[in-house]
Formats: C-alpha cells, sequence, structure tokens
C-alpha cells in the first residue's frame, strides 16, 4: 500500500495550541504566530491592552511525535513589517499521545546574546536526542525549554537541579538531565504532579557520561510556580538562553587563497587535497580557522584574466583547476601517463601560477579520467544523488559550459542558438539521448569529483577542529549562468564598482551587473537564500565581500572605465531646487559637462596639447573645449587606444578619462533630472573654477549628501536584506566593511552580530592614522591586511614617513628606523593583533612567515596577492615553500603556537 494512502487511514488527532506573549505595538499592528516558517499560513493573536497577546487554535496531525517550529511576526494588514531575529525558532514536541492542549508562554526573541556561539563554527556535528516522553497515564506535563550553546564541545549536557525531589534536590549527582533535541535546543518535560506548587531550581551543565554536575549557573535561583492544568494540558513557560561563566573562546588562524597552496604533489596550483594537509598544518601551530578566496568557476575566455576569482560564472559551481589529479584515477596508457607526471613537475616547480597552462593540462587529465570511469562514475548512486539534490544549476551550468566552448565565447548574446534562456529547449539539450551528451555530462564529472573533495577536506577540517571560511563575492560576471538563465535579477545597463579609496583613487570597476533588489524581495531573496545554503554544505564561516553593498552599490554607468562618474544605488538624489537651497547657484552645462580649458589642457598633456586639440576635443568659445562626439565616453576612448599599450600612449588615455570625468554633478539613472554631487570632484579643475563662496557651499552640500543624508534610508534598506540572508544558514557571518562606509553600517553589524574587518593601517575613527587594536569590537575579525593590500613587510617599505610613525607612535621604539620589517617587529605586531578583543585574529600567510627571517621570502613584494587599482591585475601569487617543507620547520610551527597560546586564542 502507498505511503500516501497508508496516512490517509491514520485518524487524525486535534490537538489545542495556546500562545501567550508580551509584546507592545503601535496603532494598526498586530501580532501572528507563523507555523513552520510558512507566513502565507500565519495565526492571528488578540489583545485587550496592546501588550499581551494570545490565541487558541486547532491543530490536526497524524504524526504525534511531530516537532513544531513557530516565529512571532508583527504584521500591518497582511504585511508582515517584523519578525523576531534568529536562526533558531522556537519549538516544542506534541509528545505524548494524552497530552492534548499545550499552553505555551513565550517572549519575543532577540538574537541570543553570543549569537556567534551558536554558529556551525562553534558547533561540531554530534548525534542529537528525541525529547524524553513520559508514561501513558501522565495527566499533565510541564515542558522546560532552554538554548545553550558549547556545551558538546566540553563534552557537557545540559540539566536542571532543584529544590525539590524531582529535581535532585540540589543534590550534585541527581540533577534531571535535559534533551538536545536541535543543536544548541534543550527540553525536559515532567509529570506535573509530581512538581510542588512552587519551588527553586538551577540549569546546570553536567558531565556526559557520568550526569555529575561540573558548573552552575552564576545567578541567583530561579523560582517556578505551576499554574493549575487539567488533565491532558502541557505548560512550556518561556524559553531562556543559560549562561555560564565561560571566558570569551578567542581563534587565530590563516588567510591564504586556494590557488598559492603548494605541496610536492600539487600540479602547479593548490587544490583540495592541498587544502586538507594545509588545515593539519594550521591546527599542528594552534590555528583554529582557515579562510580562502572565492574558489566558484571562473573559466570565462580561457586565458589568464579568468584568474580574478571574483568573477564567477556560476555561484555554485567549482573551479576545475582546484581538483586534486591525485585523487583520480591515472591514466592507462603509461606513456601518456608519464608525459601528464613531467609537465605536472614543470608547471609545479614554477613561482607563480601559470594559469592557462594549468588549466589546459588539469582539463586534459580529467577527460581522460572521464574517458576511463565516467560511464561508471554516473551510473552509480551517489552521483545520482548528487545529481538530485543540484540539478536545478548543474544542468544549466553543464549546458553554458558546452555551448561557451562551441561558441568560443561566454557571452551568450554572441551564441548561435540558445542566446536567451530556456529551460525546456536546454533539458532537451541535456537529454542523455542526445548527442552532445558526453560533452554536457563531462562538467557533471568534473563537478560531482570537485563536490566529493571539497566535502572531505571540510569533513577534516571539523574533525581537526579548524573553522574553514569561505568568500562570498559581491557580483558575478556579466557573461555568467545565474546572467544567461535568471537575468530578471540584474540591472544590465550599470557596472557594480567602489568609489575612490585607499585602494585606488579614481575607484574601482568591477563590471559587474547590479542587483535588482526590488524583483529579489519578491520572494524573500531566494537566489541568495540558495547560493548561502550551497555553500554551508562545506564551510562553517564566510566573508561577505563588499558588505556595503547590501545597504548601496557603487553603481557606474556602462560608457565609464573609471568609477568617479558613478553614484550610489538606491540613494536620494537631489532636484535643482534642493542643490540652490544649500546656497550653490545650480548651472546645469557648467556643472553637468566636463569642463576643459586651455589651461587644463596645457597642463595635463604638455608638449601633446595640440594634438588633444585636434584630435580629440573640439573648441566651443574663448577657451572653452567639449569632448568630440566620438571621443565623448570613456570607453569610446578605450576603444580608440586599445593595443596601444606604450607609456605615451596610456598616459594620454588618462588624461582623456580625466577630462571626461570633469564635472561637478553626475544625473541619476532612472531620474536623469535630479542629480549626485560627483564624488572627490575637490581635487578636479572644475571644482577650482567655484568661487570661494560656491566651494562652502558645495562642501557643505557634498558632506550631507554623503555622510549624513543616507543613514537611516540604508539601514532600513540593509535590514531589508541582510537578516534574512545571515540567519538563513548556520554559519559564522563575517563582513568586509572596508572603504567608504556610512555611519549605518555599524548599527546593522552590531544589532545582527556580523562581524568587521579591522585592519590597523585603515582604522575606521575618523582621524587615526592607526586602528587602536585596544579598541576593536569583540564581534570583529582582526587582520594585519587583506589580499587587496601590500604585506606587512611589503607596507613596511613603501612610505618611509609613515613607517617611522608607526615605527615610533606605535611600537614605541627609538633610534633609527629598519628599512625593512626584521623578523622581531613582524612578531611584535602579530602579537598585538592576536592580543585584541577580536574573536577571529585571522592573518595572511605571507604576515605568519614574517616572523621568521630565514623561512620568509626574500622579496617581500613578490608576496602581494592582487592590487586593485590595476582591472587587470593576474592573481598568480603561490607560497615559496612547499607544505612539506614547512611541516618539516618545528621551530616556527612552535613559535606560532607559543605567540597563539600567550594570546588565549587556543
Amino acid at each position: 500500500m502507498e505511503q500516501e494512502q497508508i496516512t490517509k487511514l491514520i485518524p487524525k488527532k486535534t490537538m489545542k495550541l495556546t500562545f501567550r506573549i508580551r509584546y507592545r505595538t503601535v496603532w494598526g499592528e498586530n501580532l501572528r504566530i507563523i507555523l513552520n516558517e510558512e507566513e502565507n499560513n500565519s495565526i492571528p493573536l488578540t489583545t485587550r491592552d496592546g501588550v499581551i497577546w494570545q490565541n487558541s487554535y486547532e491543530y490536526f496531525t497524524t504524526d504525534i511525535e511531530k516537532v513544531i517550529t513557530y516565529r512571532y511576526g508583527v504584521f500591518r494588514g497582511e504585511t508582515c513589517v517584523r519578525k523576531e531575529f534568529g536562526a533558531i525558532p522556537h519549538s516544542f514536541y506534541l509528545g505524548n499521545a494524552q497530552q492534548t492542549h499545550y499552553i505555551l508562554d513565550d517572549c519575543w526573541r532577540e538574537l541570543p546574546a553570543d549569537f556567534h556561539r551558536y554558529s556551525s563554527a562553534f558547533n561540531l556535528p554530534h548525534p542529537l536526542s528525541r525529547p524524553n516522553k513520559l508514561p501513558d497515564g501522565v495527566g499533565s506535563c510541564v515542558t522546560f525549554r532552554a538554548l545553550c550553546p558549547g556545551l558538546s564541545h566540553k563534552k557537557q549536557a545540559l540539566a536542571i537541579s532543584g529544590s525539590c525531589n524531582a529535581l535532585g534536590n540540589w543534590d550534585w549527582f541527581r540533577p534531571i538531565r535535559m534533551q538536545e533535541v536541535a543543536p544548541n535546543v534543550w527540553h525536559l518535560t515532567l509529570d506535573a504532579s509530581s512538581l510542588p506548587p512552587s519551588f527553586e531550581y538551577k540549569f546546570v551543565a553536567v558531565n556526559a557520561e557520568t550526569g555529575a554536575v561540573e558548573e552552575w549557573e552564576g545567578r541567583p535561583n530561579r523560582t517556578f510556580h505551576i499554574q493549575p492544568l487539567m488533565r491532558g494540558e502541557t505548560y512550556l513557560p518561556m524559553e531562556t538562553e543559560v549562561f555560564f561563566n565561560l571566558p570569551p573562546q578567542k581563534i587565530a588562524g590563516c588567510a591564504i587563497p586556494l590557488f598559492s597552496i603548494r605541496s610536492e604533489g600539487s600540479c602547479g596550483t593548490g587544490d583540495f587535497g592541498d587544502l586538507k594537509s594545509f588545515i593539519d598544518w594550521a591546527a599542528d601551530t594552534g590555528q583554529q580557522a582557515v579562510q580562502l578566496l572565492p574558489i566558484n568557476d571562473t573559466s570565462g575566455n580561457g586565458g589568464w584574466m579568468d584568474s580574478y576569482p571574483y568573477s564567477a560564472i556560476s555561484i555554485y559551481a567549482f573551479h576545475p583547476m582546484y581538483i586534486d589529479l591525485r585523487q583520480l584515477p591515472e591514466p592507462e596508457d603509461k606513456e601518456e601517463a608519464q608525459l601528464f607526471e613531467t609537465e605536472r613537475r614543470k608547471l609545479n616547480a614554477q613561482p607563480l601560477l601559470d594559469y592557462e597552462a594549468v588549466n589546459k593540462l588539469k582539463l586534459a587529465y580529467l577527460r581522460t579520467a572521464f574517458r576511463q570511469e565516467g560511464d561508471e562514475v554516473l551510473s552509480s548512486e551517489e552521483f545520482l544523488s548528487f545529481f538530485a539534490h543540484n540539478e536545478s544549476w548543474l544542468q544549466p551550468y553543464a549546458a553554458f559550459c558546452y555551448l561557451r566552448d562551441l561558441n568560443h565565447t561566454p557571452d551568450f548574446h554572441q551564441w548561435s542558438k540558445y542566446q536567451t534562456y530556456d529551460a525546456a529547449e536546454i533539458a532537451k539539450l541535456c537529454n542523455p539521448e542526445n548527442e552532445v551528451y558526453p560533452k554536457i555530462a563531462f562538467h557533471y564529472y568534473i563537478q560531482y569529483q570537485l563536490h566529493k573533495q571539497l566535502l572531505d577536506a571540510a569533513s577534516h577540517a571539523r574533525q581537526r577542529g579548524v573553522i574553514l571560511k569561505g568568500d562570498i563575492p559581491i557580483g558575478i560576471s556579466r557573461c555568467s549562468v545565474e546572467a544567461w538563465t535568471e537575468p530578471y535579477y540584474f540591472n544590465m545597463n550599470g557596472q557594480a564598482g567602489a568609489p575612490p579609496d585607499a585602494f585606488s583613487t579614481n575607484g574601482q570597476n568591477w563590471g559587474f551587473p547590479t542587483y535588482n533588489w526590488e524583483v529579489m524581495e519578491k520572494d524573500n531573496y531566494l537566489w541568495w537564500r540558495k547560493r548561502f545554503a550551497k555553500m554551508a554544505e562545506y564551510f562553517t564561516a564566510y566573508r561577505i565581500d563588499h558588505i556595503l553593498g547590501f545597504f548601496r552599490i557603487w553603481e557606474i554607468p556602462t560608457h565609464s572605465v573609471h568609477g568617479l562618474l558613478g553614484h550610489f544605488v538606491p540613494a536620494l538624489p537631489m532636484s535643482e531646487e534642493e542643490i540652490r537651497s544649500f546656497g550653490l547657484n545650480f548651472r546645469k552645462d557648467f556643472m553637468t559637462r566636463p569642463f576643459i580649458c586651455d589651461y587644463m589642457l596645457n597642463t595635463m598633456f604638455g608638449d601633446r596639447s595640440d594634438e588633444v586639440r585636434q584630435t580629440f576635443v573640439r573648441h566651443l568659445h574663448h577657451d572653452l573645449y567639449a569632448m568630440r562626439p566620438e571621443f565623448d565616453t570613456q570607453r569610446k576612448v578605450e576603444a580608440y587606444f586599445a593595443g596601444k599599450n606604450d607609456e605615451e600612449s596610456l598616459k594620454m588615455k588618462e588624461g582623456l578619462y580625466s577630462l571626461i570625468s570633469d564635472v561637478l554633478f553626475v544625473s541619476d539613472r532612472d531620474h536623469p533630472e535630479l542629480y549626485h554631487p560627483r564624488i572627490c570632484v575637490q581635487n578636479d579643475f572644475i571644482f577650482k573654477q567655484l568661487s570661494g563662496k560656491e566651494q562652502e557651499a558645495f562642501n557643505h552640500l557634498y558632506n550631507h549628501y554623503y555622510y549624513q543624508r543616507h543613514n537611516e534610508f540604508w539601514y532600513q534598506e540593509a535590514m531589508k536584506k541582510l537578516p534574512v540572508l545571515t540567519q538563513s544558514t548556520p554559519m559564522l557571518v563575517c563582513g568586509e566593511d572596508l572603504g567608504m562606509v556610512p555611519e549605518c553600517v555599524a548599527w546593522v553589524m552590531e544589532r545582527l552580530q556580523i562581524l568587521s574587518l579591522e585592519i590597523q593601517r585603515m582604522p575606521k575613527a575618523f582621524g587615526q592614522e592607526f586602528g587602536r587594536l585596544c579598541d576593536y569590537p569583540f564581534h570583529s575579525v582582526c587582520s594585519t591586511g587583506t589580499h587587496d593590500m601590500s604585506t606587512l613587510r611589503g607596507w613596511w617599505e613603501e612610505d618611509p614617513a609613515v613607517t617611522e610613525r608607526f615605527y615610533r607612535q606605535e611600537l614605541g621604539c627609538w633610534g633609527e628606523v629598519p628599512r625593512q620589517a626584521s623578523g622581531w617587529i613582524c612578531k611584535e605586531i602579530i602579537r598585538r593583533h592576536l592580543n585584541s578583543p577580536s574573536l577571529l585574529c585571522i592573518l595572511p600567510w605571507q604576515d605568519w612567515m614574517a616572523i621568521d627571517e630565514k623561512l620568509r621570502n626574500l622579496d617581500a613584494a613578490a608576496e602581494r596577492i592582487n592590487i586593485p587599482a590595476n582591472p587587470h591585475h593576474y592573481w598568480r601569487w603561490r607560497m615559496h615553500l612547499t607544505l612539506e617543507e614547512l611541516a618539516e620547520h618545528k621551530d616556527l610551527s612552535s613559535e606560532i603556537r607559543t605567540l597563539i597560546q600567550e594570546a588565549g586564542r587556543e
């Protein structure tokens, strides 16, 4: 008999659920219960005084052991305007068949005070328990519910000890143990008749094996007054957060790109097998976190430009170059196997990543492996299970890769067929009966092998007690699977980037499409939630790249190369009338078009100024000029200079870019009659044309616009998205909040307990040259640098004046400043970072190595990973030591472990 038919034969049982909560609303708002995360199936509550809300509800079920989860939400009409925070909903179990009425008292739940301890980063997988069941004759019950994280780490469990016999009469060896029914969620059901009308009790941590009390709550005794209960009723008092006097668990770790890891068996790049070995090295040195750059597939045109890890062609697929070939079958042809091994050794001996050669060799090896075992693997139960769980993204991705190779371009607009995604047509293309299926299935095979290998590395990290921290890029490639299959989620008429900052004086233009947040909001950000859920299969923590993009993104017109002509989206642009209200007389032609005069041309181009007048600009009147129509955008200028890479051409091109961006205001994308003050325009010629009074008025407007006007607006924008996304998985959430950071970012990150990023040489406090390590917030990641910066040693050599101030003011040293950062200097800087209040201290691998003058790379500049000012940077840095060599140097491992132990981070 089918399961559905069997279910129909089981009689449904009626349960009565009574919910009660204290919550003060405002006029027009009402409270509802959201059962099992189904917002469309909410239960309205009623109130007489606007504070105490309650309702009784009949619940029908055939499963008397069902767990019910619920949240409280504030509704205005049919719209939910606020929900409880937290990845952990309220919950209870229906329990015994005799219990027919559940009375639940609740309080509104915000994030737990130590929310990070509820994350998968601080919780190893361990078996959970079913709630305890009482004998069938029990008339009424009381169920205690509590939240308490971290006990499994210490091999403890939660229990209750109290002043009555049912709770052990305060006996150290007779507490009543609770059941962990969900991670960090503890329940205990007692026979109400065994409890006196009132009693005192405490939560205790007991030894998981012996049951003896090891820790008591550090607070006064709790009191409980039981309410009269009828037969069949179960009372559930308010859930409570339980705290023990535990010191904060601070952690040290290491950041390194996966492609940079080197072992004796590598194939010119780090792979998932090498990752396991690197995790071992980290654990052996006392580190408990390993942070990677994005590892998604970026294979677009096949050249070295694809080395940029933040321009993925899929938000789900992993890059084939991270496959560990050692875990695949060797080629059956011995001559072929020898050729592979010879080429592997050659690539692995190179100091830098040869992106094109590495990927060419690995794909060739993968094709050989696929020919040998492809049919067997793709027919296995394990693969079929993987495919069933990942088909929604894997099939379009494989089809995209096939069509990319067929058409010799990832730009689907240029394909001869399938330019517009059609799921039915792609399903036909991927049909196993189709003659091209083997070429598509090849990509299934690669992703399956990558999945297995990363899953194995992730499991190994958990076994070694190491947090594996991933990186979620803010953008996607314009020529990607998602841009092809889900274009409605993106704005293709703009480019994402960043305004000018310490990394780039012209701003950064990443070229990514921006997000259509209005569309994403309609399905509660499903696109992002699926992306995070996939990542949570492997990682226990993640870094949100450019978290500022969830508040607002710097959007640059598609005709621009630099970031200076961009503006924030969403934003509140200004009308002409509002601009005038600041005391600035708005003149559209002068303030919104490039200001070009003879003085500018002579100053910028010198001897070549006449060439510019004759070729690129046209004379207007007096000494004023305008760009010629064929050169009036930066993209047109870029096209003109394509292939001209000599120094003079590059200098001329950059000068013309500067002419085009010399405006005081830029028009809004959607409302061109409204304007944004151009970023950092105070350094340009047009600003100098203003009178002193006009400059003062503009600066007042500028400061209001960029630092005051949007705080509440951007706060609300972020609070629409980030609570939903950050609480959709159990991973620990970290945000990269560097650059031009509005005040509201800290409000949101503190409220959601998202860890901020703190870099001493990029302080966030106004007027500071160097950040004060002792003032870092606990909910933060502190580091000596990022992949976008020079290393600690490289920074030391960049600006002698800055280095001298740091040497004297921060390190408190006198005498001549060393030209290079010696081992003791690097060690002292690292020691101070480790002693900061930050929860995580994750340092670049290069900076860990800097403490050992014998082992570190002789060339500090060679260790830099990325130069943000160069949009065509080649990402190719590799460790100069192999993992095997690293493991042999016990003195360094011991030195790192001692530093970590002395800082209390082990």
